[in-house]
């Protein structure tokens, strides 16, 4: 019949798991009871127990004679409940038959049991996956920060990239002259027009006193007070990828300085600056790219890294790293000494320390700044947290007809400056 079958295998079911049972006593009075002997402590008890009681439930619909009604019948299994309709034929009225079932206890093994798998006649394959790829960190366009650490790295000048380099000849010791220069036996080298000096290693400074003169890719170990380079009414005078001071000696007074105030047509390109009370001073001209560093201080000096002292002839001071560790006078200055200070561009330049880390020229001593342009510098808080122990600058005229701040930032983390 169909439930006897239904019985026999939802108990065949429960019975095949891998369980410890107890299985209570037979149903007292139970007509079954004597077709076997009780307790039901054996799987085959338990089957013919069923089977007993399926025969006599089939009996008694049959015997009503009524349509066919829907019978549910619940065996307790271990794990989820298991619910199982079955059609009866039986006549009219409906009847619902609860077969008295044998109370049985299931305490799970310590083995765990394994989820059954679900079948499926056609499995549904699993869509392709495409990793969407990382992107390259790119710093195009972008604000790289913390350049103070290698400024080479973010386009700035430092020891990479500035200074002399290759086979250098001594002056006086392997050569006393070249085109256009000779060597004083008083302690200087004087270069006339068009002359040039390159590849020397000088403890003595040069004066370059003519038009054209070019200084490129020499080493000068000069220290005291005195000058690398002096500009004496020069016109045109390139100074380029030179190597000035030398760390840890006496400091040197001034790495590149025109004397009168007066020469025209300067550059002032790649030279590696270091221990010196003052870079560069000129007053009009280009300062660029250079690397202007561990500046050197005896007492009574002003340690300026650029600086001019006035005049109103174009001065562009562009792409320098200009760092001055001390808590006096500045990375990049103006000064109204001898004059107004006007037409000056400072752009670009990563600077740090100082007491104010720029001078933009506005003491009023001549008069009122104008065409003063401080524009896309880099500030750096490596020395104190204020760029220069006072701020990052001071002495600039926003009033000043021309004058203009504007894009310049903190190395740090980007934020503006003024």
């Amino acid at each position: 019949m169909k439930i006897r079958r239904l019985l026999a295998v939802l108990a065949a079911t429960a019975l095949a798991v891998p369980l410890s049972l107890t299985v209570a006593q037979a149903v007292p009075g139970d007509p079954c009871d004597a077709s076997y002997t009780a307790p039901m402590n054996s799987t085959a008890k338990l089957k013919a127990y069923i089977d007993c009681r399926a025969d006599r439930q089939d009996a008694a619909i049959k015997a009503l004679g009524t349509p066919a009604p829907t019978v549910t019948v619940s065996v307790p299994v271990p794990g989820p409940t298991v619910t199982a309709t079955v059609e009866v034929p039986a006549p009219a009225p409906t009847v619902t038959v609860t077969a008295p079932a044998p109370t049985v206890t299931v305490t799970a093994s310590t083995r765990p049991t394994p989820p059954a798998p679900t079948a499926s006649a056609t499995p549904t394959p699993m869509p392709t996956v495409t990793p969407t790829p990382t992107p390259t960190p790119t710093v195009s366009g972008a604000l790289q920060l913390n350049c103070i650490g290698m400024p080479s790295a973010c386009g700035y000048p430092d020891a990479t990239n500035t200074g002399a380099t290759g086979t250098l000849k001594r002056v006086p010791e392997d050569v006393k002259s070249g085109t256009g220069w000779t060597y004083d036996s008083r302690g200087w080298v004087t270069a006339g027009n068009a002359a040039v000096l390159e590849n020397l290693i000088l403890s003595v400074s040069v004066d370059v006193t003519g038009a054209n003169v070019t200084v490129r890719n020499n080493r000068f170990t000069e220290t005291g007070e005195t000058w690398a380079v002096a500009l004496r009414h020069a016109t045109n005078a390139t100074i380029s990828n030179n190597t000035i001071g030398v760390t840890g000696a006496g400091r040197l007074m001034v790495g590149i300085k025109d004397i009168y105030g007066d020469s025209t047509g300067t550059r002032v390109v790649g030279n590696n600056i270091a221990n010196t009370s003052t870079g560069v001073q000129i007053y009009e001209g280009l300062i660029e790219a250079n690397y202007i560093h561990d500046m050197g201080m005896i007492s009574g000096d002003h340690v300026n890294g650029t600086t001019s002292n006035g005049g109103t002839s174009l001065l562009t001071i562009r792409g320098n790293t200009v760092l001055n560790q001390f808590g006096q006078t500045d990375a990049i200055s103006l000064f109204q000494d001898f004059g107004i200070e006007a037409n000056r561009v400072i752009t670009g330049n990563l600077v740090a320390g100082g007491g104010y880390t720029i001078y933009a020229g506005d003491n009023e001593r001549y008069g009122k700044t104008h065409n003063i342009v401080v524009t896309g510098n880099r500030f750096s808080n490596v020395f104190f947290p204020n760029g220069g122990a006072y701020g990052p600058y001071t002495a600039y005229d926003p009033a000043g007809v021309g004058n203009e701040w504007s894009g310049n930032f903190w190395d740090h983390n980007g934020q503006m400056v003024g």
